[in-house]
């Protein structure tokens, strides 16, 4: 994939300022690796791969928070409207840490707010974190939840952690960016299961409105269609089978199909994370 990907011209983290798409409507797909390395391909054209110190493959760490009833988790399930993720993403080359809130309100529309997080090591998480006002190291994160955030900050704790690469591709009208995520890895905070998927790809479309997009037609080409595909999510029903999963039976066969497992893919746990 790096030698594909010598092929596209680069784009720099100072020229990506104003493609933010902070607010913005996402389509996402999932596929294949062989399928990815087709579709690199014929992109290349198209999409400029952003580079950072001469890398154009970046690794990413994100720790996802919820209540202890899975509060998130079943409002993702039920399809509500103005559902929330709250979440720890850091760019780990970067040395970059934020604590985002993503609401996803009833039009489709995805809106992100997020703070700066100094004092948080990807490399050796903790796993302790707890939003409590009175902690003057979190009063500011307390201040920024409480104004952002639907529910109690208190009351919300790490439930599931997610690693993996990140591709960045934005097209040469600068209208939209491509987000394509490989060798994921998923660790549960709670029952302490990993599951990890090495032969698929999360493709995200990110646009504002509906912008021609030159890499709908090759999706198309390749018949890779559109399939939600939420991380904390689908990760969450991987690692723990208590987990209501019947809305998301479809997805998870179709990752079973992609990633050449059998019905209890699940069972396929890694001791490395």
């Amino acid at each position: 994939m790096v030698d594909i990907l010598k092929d596209y011209d680069p784009i720099t983290l100072e020229e990506m300022d104003g493609i933010r798409l902070m607010n913005r409507t996402d389509t996402k797909f999932v596929t294949s690796m062989d399928k990815l390395y087709r579709l690199l391909e014929m992109a290349a054209g198209e999409y400029r791969a952003q580079e950072i110190d001469g890398k154009r493959i970046a690794p990413y760490y994100t720790v996802y928070f919820d209540t202890a009833n899975y509060d998130m988790f079943l409002a993702h399930q039920a399809s509500h409207a103005n559902r929330q993720k709250l979440r720890i993403r850091s760019y780990v080359d970067s040395n970059l840490t934020f604590l985002e809130i993503k609401t996803k309100n009833n039009h489709g529309r995805t809106g992100k707010k997020r703070i700066s997080m100094s004092s948080f090591n990807p490399l050796i998480p903790q796993h302790d974190i707890v939003f409590q006002c009175q902690n003057p190291e979190f009063e500011v994160y307390d201040e920024f939840l409480r104004k952002n955030l639907h529910y109690e900050p208190m009351l919300l704790c790490e439930q599931l952690e997610n690693r993996f690469n990140r591709i960045t591709l934005v097209n040469r009208m600068k209208t939209e960016r491509l987000t394509i995520d490989t060798n994921l890895k998923f660790h549960n905070i709670s029952t302490r299961k990993n599951c990890n998927l090495t032969n698929i790809a999360v493709i995200e479309l990110k646009r504002d409105g509906l912008v021609p997009s030159p890499i709908l037609g090759m999706l198309s080409q390749l018949r890779i269609m559109p399939l939600g595909f939420s991380k904390y999510c689908l990760g969450s029903a991987l690692t723990n089978w208590e987990l209501k999963q019947n809305r998301l039976k479809p997805r998870l066969h179709s990752i079973e199909r992609l990633s050449a497992c059998d019905e209890r893919m699940t069972e396929r746990l890694t001791v490395n994370f």
